[in-house]
């Protein structure tokens, strides 16, 4: 009885001796599942740091887009680059000429065409300089030539076809090249015998350039859609009309939206905007934390925007307006960062989901559970212990 029972004795303390490893180990296990994923998910993720404090009428950070300075040309500008007599045709290469003589048909001529250096002939006249002269001009020279020859000749002269009152019209436009104005041309007229704008939403400026010293930009968007005429330039021969091609302002969008990437930034966008134009918020977006970083300088500008506020109370005091390259990042809640570390542990560890099954995968808990309470079985998310 001595010996069975010591025996039994050694057996026990054996067995306790087991499970008090089995325990420490299975503590250890836990802990490494547990703690060490939470450590390297406070050091993972992005985290800007605030540099102001979020009050709306600070300057930077307003809720209304502060106005644009004046890039365009006003009214005023416009008129000063174009003279204001009345306009009158002047002659020029490529321009058809018709000169008629009365009763002088052996004099007249039809389809004279003006050469490149600006010359005509004319029968018992000779070459004629027509360059830059009006029609009126033009008569006054050939009745001075023929006085000598014929009693008060009486001399018309028109213009058949007008090739010198042109301009080109380079850039966004459906037909880039030269054109020909019937009579005194404006930019509304130019653009529309070039093929008017493919994109004239998104286009906002065009260039006229005038000679070698002038050149000024029209704001495209005041004179389309707001129907601002005093815009609509007068074109002027050899006037160059140039659409640069489209210039999009964007927006950045990044953290947990459904949508994350540039956005091109519109009239009025605004933080919200921003947000619902990515797609919205996931769900593991923490909206107490919403952060507007803005390249004031080198370093930057950092502000927080507290946007579960912003819906749920209707406080619009931090819904600011965005600026060009403004970056708008939407903080991951902690779980979400937790979640995301174990997915990058190893693959091993991708089936936790942090319960009780954690344990029960590894085989930790029915270990346990023969040696601690006897018990056998398996347990699971639908059943909860099996086995005695």
């Amino acid at each position: 009885m001595q010996a069975l029972s010591l025996s039994q004795h050694f057996v026990t303390r054996q067995n306790m001796k087991n499970n008090r490893n089995l325990f420490l180990a299975s503590r250890h296990i836990v802990l490494w599942f547990t703690v060490v994923p939470l450590l390297l998910a406070a050091c993972s993720g992005l985290s800007p740091k605030i540099t102001r404090t979020p009050a709306p009428a600070e300057r930077g950070f307003q809720i209304n887009q502060p106005k644009k300075d004046q890039k365009f040309a006003s009214p005023a500008q416009i008129e000063k680059i174009t003279p204001i007599t009345n306009f009158e045709y002047r002659l020029g290469p490529g321009d058809v000429v018709n000169i008629k003589i009365w009763r002088r048909p052996e004099l007249s001529q039809e389809g004279i065409i003006v050469s490149p250096d600006g010359l005509i002939a004319i029968p018992r006249v000779g070459s004629v300089n027509v360059l830059n002269l009006t029609q009126e001009e033009v008569q006054k020279i050939i009745t001075v030539k023929l006085e000598p020859l014929y009693i008060k000749p009486e001399v018309t002269v028109w213009v058949r076809e007008f090739h010198n009152n042109k301009a080109f019209v380079l850039g966004r436009v459906g037909k880039p090249g030269v054109i020909n104005f019937p009579g005194r041309g404006t930019l509304l007229e130019g653009l529309a015998l070039a093929g008017g704008l493919p994109d004239q939403g998104k286009l906002t400026r065009c260039a006229i350039i005038r000679g070698r010293e002038n050149v000024i930009w029209i704001d495209l968007q005041d004179l389309l859609k707001n129907g601002n005429m005093a815009l609509n330039a007068p074109i002027m021969n050899n006037d160059v009309i140039f659409i640069p091609e489209l210039n999009d302002e964007l927006i950045y969008v990044m953290g947990e939206v459904l949508n994350p990437g540039a956005i091109q930034l519109k009239d009025g966008m605004n933080v919200l905007k921003a947000i619902m134009l990515a797609g919205g918020m996931n769900k593991n977006a923490n909206a107490e934390k919403v952060f507007v970083i803005r390249q004031q300088s080198v370093n930057g500008d950092v502000i927080r925007v507290d946007f579960k506020r912003l819906v749920e109370r209707g406080d619009f005091s931090q819904n600011f307006a965005l600026l060009p390259d403004d970056i708008v990042f939407i903080s991951p809640t902690g779980m979400a960062k937790f979640n995301y570390t174990l997915d990058k542990l190893t693959p091993a560890l991708q089936i936790l989901n942090l319960g009780t099954s954690d344990a029960e995968t590894f085989g930790i808990m029915a270990k346990l559970r023969q040696n601690l309470w006897n018990q056998s079985g398996f347990v699971n998310s639908s059943t909860t212990t099996t086995g005695n």
